[in-house]
């Protein structure tokens, strides 16, 4: 017996984020900490106040992009590694447009060319590994690990060399024209009569969920996502009915990058204001756990992007707020996170299906039961 689609999309994630909870707080308790008080300080910290919801959505909208990224990848049957370097040429051609043209142009028309400059220099960056797997055999694993390499050398070298601003010891570009700006949602909620605290929370937001219900859309709803779907179930019955996988490959790749490379609009357009080292920080690698938590659909993700920017965010005030309980332990906690639900997001499947099937069987047996009563009543 197969384990059924609901409780693959529904049932196992919670279990597997239950179990991971347990085993965290065991461990939590074996350091001389309170696992209540620990699992109370970090939910609230994360969605206790305004502020703090604030910066878990602000969390939650790079998560979102990264784990698209990684699904988009996944349902053509590639395993794309590279998103961290995407992003990071993603946000370089944001800052690139905005350095170019933010002081001439508007926000109105300004803004979009940020996005489709961020698109088109992630979607880029995936190409190259693309091409080598399609057609000269590289493993894309390997080429998408070397790539984030590459970008973050580059993004270095332009820096250092070309864009740092003259004089200024800080290793980071001039600051952006206004125009180049994403609304705050502080500033977004107060034009629609709602007092929302500063925070680096931005209308990228709705950028993520608009990525979200567009990657849903094309791999659900159109001829295109069920060939790329058919490719990476199965090359070679894709190639009988007529798919080219090696396009397929190049699709599905130039997809996850541009998705990756809009994290720039989260992180530069909406809260440096500037070009600058280290804007990605390890999202593209915590996508990958993103998207497998999440079983690869864009409504998951969401939901599970939303957890991991909880722990980021809860993680943060956990360490400022609870007594002995160092940044590392928190790092510990989320690890646990990932490792059950993402690593490990199997291991539980066999005994999930063992009593599903049971209580299958359960069921039908008192149906029959009560049928053969009705007949001889």
């Amino acid at each position: 017996m197969n384990l059924p689609r609901w409780a693959d999309l529904f049932l196992l994630p919670v279990i597997n984020l239950a179990v991971a909870l347990l085993a965290a707080g065991a461990m939590v308790a074996l350091v001389g900490q309170n696992p209540l008080e620990v699992i109370r300080v970090l939910i609230n910290g994360a969605f206790g106040t305004e502020r703090g919801l604030s910066y878990t959505l602000y969390y939650t909208t790079t998560f979102i992009f990264t784990g698209l990224a990684v699904s988009v990848a996944f349902h053509g049957g590639l395993f794309n590694i590279g998103g961290e370097g995407q992003a990071i040429l993603g946000g370089l051609g944001t800052g690139l447009v905005a350095l170019w043209f933010s002081s001439s142009l508007p926000a109105w028309l300004m803004l979009p060319l940020m996005v489709v400059a961020g698109a088109l220099f992630g979607m880029v960056w995936a190409a190259v590994p693309a091409y080598l797997q399609a057609y000269r055999g590289s493993h894309i694993v390997i080429t998408t690990i070397m790539f984030n390499f590459l970008a973050s050398s580059l993004l270095v070298y332009l820096l250092v060399n070309h864009m740092k601003v003259p004089g200024s010891m800080a290793v980071e570009s001039a600051p952006f024209a206004a125009s180049a700006k994403m609304p705050s949602m502080h500033d977004f909620m107060a034009g629609v009569g709602v007092d929302w605290p500063n925070s680096p929370l931005n209308t990228s937001l709705f950028l993520a969920l608009l990525a979200a219900v567009g990657v849903y859309l094309l791999l659900w709803r159109t001829r295109a996502g069920y060939d790329l779907r058919a490719t990476g179930s199965s090359a070679s019955a894709a190639a009988y009915a007529g798919i080219k996988p090696k396009h397929q490959i190049m699709i599905a790749m130039s997809i996850s990058g541009a998705l990756a490379g809009l994290v720039g609009m989260n992180e530069i357009a909406g809260v440096t204001g500037r070009l600058m080292l280290e804007y990605v920080s390890g999202a593209g690698f915590t996508g990958i756990a993103v998207a497998l938590m999440g079983r690869n659909h864009p409504f998951g993700i969401v939901l599970t992007s939303i957890l991991f920017g909880a722990l980021f965010q809860g993680g943060a005030e956990v360490s400022f707020e609870v007594r002995g309980f160092s940044r590392d332990m928190v790092v510990m906690l989320q690890g646990f996170i990932v490792l059950f639900s993402g690593a490990m997001a199997y291991v539980l499947a066999p005994v999930v299906t063992s009593a599903i099937g049971a209580l299958r069987k359960k069921s039908f047996a008192g149906g029959d039961a009560k049928a053969e009563g009705a007949a001889h009543g």
